[in-house]
């Protein structure tokens, strides 16, 4: 039962006690006023009318107002239902129950929800509460009612125990799944708790405000339901922060008291848009509390211009630009602060124009621009489109009409990707604490960023037609939240193929999978042929999203992490740091012409050892010039570092007895000891064979020019060195990185080849791959 009671510690009517300033400096027609003004006379209405009970009057004209022509019978008999359910229990505070469904339909109805969502609103606690079944909630008011009555329906204690919250809130994500009014019910459910929260404990106070924090808010800012989302962040505000929301509330007071300097840069602006023959209305906005806590922090001392922002309101789309060259036509401008929020809308639906001017008596004045029905969309969010399985008149357009995902489905706005992504990987979170702690996580990042797909060739694997038929069509565009790295992006567009990715091109670039993805950023993953590879246990630390790390970790739990560490110790899986060269994956990603496969690695790896041809595959292996501290022990050169004598090195037993020989600055080196892997001596023949020979990696730095590759692969030749491999990144400020990997006859002459490629024209560093060096020797 939801028993949160009345009157909290801080009244409602306190979070904001400016509201007499905040009427006078012109409060928006718009602004939802009376989600924070009802009380039980409110609710209990005057007498009355049409044959409504009384207590459902209010609730009736609100909802007149938005839809003139709803149907009124359904709510009376919900009403009806409810009220007789619910009679003889009561709330904490005393009230009869029947006053918090009254409540939230309220607050729904303020919003301008549909008839529907008022009459699951209603019941929504029926099912919970009473001995009234979901079967006869659907038999009286549909299948529509009692799927939404279900969806917010909790699970019980006795069942679940301490996972019945978790596994509730999956519930209801799944339910907003197919229908997103389940969470705009329990918002406004949550919201009236909230207000009444004050006869509660102190500590079940707090724990109430945590989860509110946590999940509820940013999923209303999801929603783009603001006006529910500001109320409940200052609730939250005054439990969790008593102090801070003390001292804010003080200093709002101390300015109500004053004359507000944004009242006069809206008269003017009025006047300058009225001259300029725009029709338009100019209002002064107020922060709500949080908001004014967040500029304090943000600024320090504040003015009365902070305290507020001004809200032009339009008829259509381009008088918002119109309104916006007047304005930096007139005023002076603050051209850090504009941003374009029509052309390019949040991922909340979330448009609007902003910029700030300041007066000639230097205030700044933050300036909203919008239209009407932009307002109304960013007030309630979803809420605003109405019921998503009917395309009800008044639906707005903006950006979304027509709008067609590459499978030919229109686009659903009130079915957003970040609640598609959350769908997605909640299915495989294994146990209800892990889906609690990666919801939270997943929610506490609040943007979104684009990222295009570039067409053109795969790297190949298993998934390879499905990604070329994907891409046929060109560029195609995902949603990713903000600071996911080319790890997320491959979870989120091939699910559990994406263990198969080697490396990317970001922008054209060859990036390491760790590279974090920019807004409007254009992405081609790398895919390797070899369906057994895997994920390294370090794509966790460059995973963002619970898809991705849910999907390595599953994949991490089912391979043992011995397999994967000996890999990695042979060479066969290497990586190297940032600072490395990324561009030798994808040699590996194409499938070697001989032997219809290819070697899976990581990007950022040198090339493995006898990944080259597969003739050299199967030729007997020369003589290692190392020897370890193991008795009868196999000994072979990793391929990531490709150690040479003098190199000082390291060894690792892998299965079969062998030992797999580093160069002590190998990064994986730092890995296997990190994974409690003991190190095995190993040192240098004292004399080797002239012909026993070595392979080698090196980074060659230079000034793109004509005929560089030649000259280099010329003077490589010279030395006697022969050519395994080799990759070429394209240039980028006139400068260009080539990747060789080289068999030398004989390991003393790596200096003086290293000389040779240095003295080539336009060479300006030639280095061995893997080598602790500094950043800035390595990447332009």
């Amino acid at each position: 039962m939801s028993a949160e009671a009345t009157e909290p510690s801080g009244a409602p009517a306190e979070l904001h006690p400016a509201g007499d300033a905040a009427r006078k400096r012109g409060r928006p027609r718009l602004e939802l006023r009376g989600l924070r003004r009802f009380g039980r006379a409110a609710l209990l209405g005057p007498a009355p009318r049409d044959g409504l009970p009384d207590a459902l009057e209010h609730v009736a004209k609100v909802h007149r107002a938005h839809h003139p022509d709803a149907d009124l019978d359904v709510l009376s008999k919900a009403y009806a239902l409810a009220e007789s359910s619910h009679r003889g229990q009561m709330r904490k505070s005393g009230e009869p129950y029947i006053t918090h469904p009254l409540a939230v339909t309220l607050i729904l109805a303020e919003l301008g929800a549909e008839t529907t969502s008022l009459t699951a609103s209603l019941l929504h606690d029926t099912v919970e509460d009473t001995d009234v079944t979901l079967d006869q909630v659907g038999a009286e008011f549909g299948e529509e009612v009692r799927f939404l009555v279900d969806g917010v329906t909790k699970l019980e204690k006795v069942d679940y125990g301490a996972a019945a919250e978790p596994e509730t809130f999956r519930k209801m994500l799944l339910a907003t799944g197919n229908d997103v009014r389940v969470m705009t019910i329990k918002l406004a459910d949550r919201l009236h708790n909230m207000r009444t929260l004050g006869v509660m404990r102190p500590e079940k106070q707090a724990r109430i405000a945590k989860v509110t924090r946590d999940v509820l808010i940013p999923l209303a800012e999801r929603l783009g339901i603001q006006a529910l989302k500001t109320e409940l962040e200052d609730l939250v505000f005054a439990i969790l922060h008593p102090e801070e929301y003390a001292a804010t509330r003080t200093l709002v007071l101390q300015h109500a008291e004053r004359p507000d300097p944004l009242a006069a840069v809206a008269e003017r602006m009025g006047a300058v848009l009225h001259d300029a023959g725009i029709d338009a209305e100019v209002l002064v906005r107020p922060r709500h509390f949080v908001s004014v806590h967040r500029v304090r922090i943000r600024r320090g001392e504040l003015t009365g211009a902070d305290l507020g922002r001004l809200l032009v309101l339009v008829a259509e789309d381009a008088d918002c630009y119109a309104v916006l060259g007047e304005l930096h036509t007139c005023f002076t401008p603050v051209v850090s602060e504009f941003k374009d929020f029509i052309a390019a809308p949040k991922f909340n639906l979330y448009q609007s124009l902003h910029t700030a001017v300041m007066s000639e008596d230097g205030d700044i004045a933050e300036t909203l621009i919008r239209t009407h029905q932009m307002h109304r969309v960013a007030e309630a969010g979803v809420i605003a489109l109405g019921n998503p399985h009917v395309a009800a008149e008044g639906t707005p357009s903006g950006p979304w009409e027509g709008v067609e995902t590459h499978d030919g489905e229109r686009v659903d706005p009130t079915r957003p990707g970040w609640l598609s992504r959350l769908l997605e990987w909640q299915r495989v979170a294994p146990d209800p604490d892990t889906f609690w702690t990666s919801l939270r996580d997943d929610l506490a990042e609040d943007r979104e960023i684009t990222v295009f797909r570039a067409g053109g060739g795969f790297g190949g694997g298993a998934d390879a037609a499905r990604e070329a038929a994907e891409d046929s069509g060109g560029r195609g565009a995902f949603r990713l939240p903000a600071g996911a790295s080319c790890v997320d992006a491959a979870y989120a567009l091939h699910g559990a193929g994406a263990h198969c990715c080697i490396g990317a091109r970001v922008n054209g670039r060859l990036a390491t999978l760790s590279t974090v993805l920019r807004d409007g950023d254009s992405l081609h993953l790398l895919m390797a042929p070899d369906s057994a590879a895997g994920p390294s246990p370090q794509w966790l630390e460059y995973a963002r999203t619970p898809a991705a790390r849910l999907a390595i970790s599953r994949w991490l739990t089912t391979h043992p992490g011995a397999e994967r560490a000996e890999r990695e110790a042979a060479g066969e899986i290497s990586e190297r740091p940032e600072s490395g060269a990324d561009h030798a994956a994808e040699g590996a990603a194409e499938a070697s012409p001989a032997t219809g496969r290819g070697r899976a690695f990581e990007a950022g790896a040198a090339a493995p050892e006898d990944a080259c041809a597969a003739s050299e595959e199967h030729r007997p292996r020369p003589s290692v010039p190392a020897v370890a501290d193991l008795p009868d022990a196999t000994v072979r050169l990793a391929g990531c570092c490709t150690p040479v004598p003098p190199d000082k090195v390291t060894g690792f037993a892998v299965r079969g007895g062998m030992v797999t020989v580093h160069r002590a600055l190998c990064p994986a080196v730092a890995r296997m000891a990190a994974a409690g892997r003991p190190p095995v001596g190993v040192h240098w023949r004292r004399s080797a064979a002239p012909d026993q020979g070595c392979r080698v990696t090196l980074l060659a730095e230079a000034f793109s020019r004509p005929r560089l590759l030649a000259d280099l692969t010329e003077a490589i030749a010279a030395q006697g060195a022969a050519v395994v491999s080799a990759d070429v990144e394209p240039p980028r400020e006139q400068r260009v990185r080539h990747t060789y990997t080289l068999r030398l006859p004989d390991a003393a002459e790596l200096p003086s080849l290293m000389r040779a490629m240095r003295q080539v024209p336009g060479v300006f560093d030639v280095l061995r791959a893997g080598r602790d060096q500094p950043a800035a020797s390595l990447r332009f």
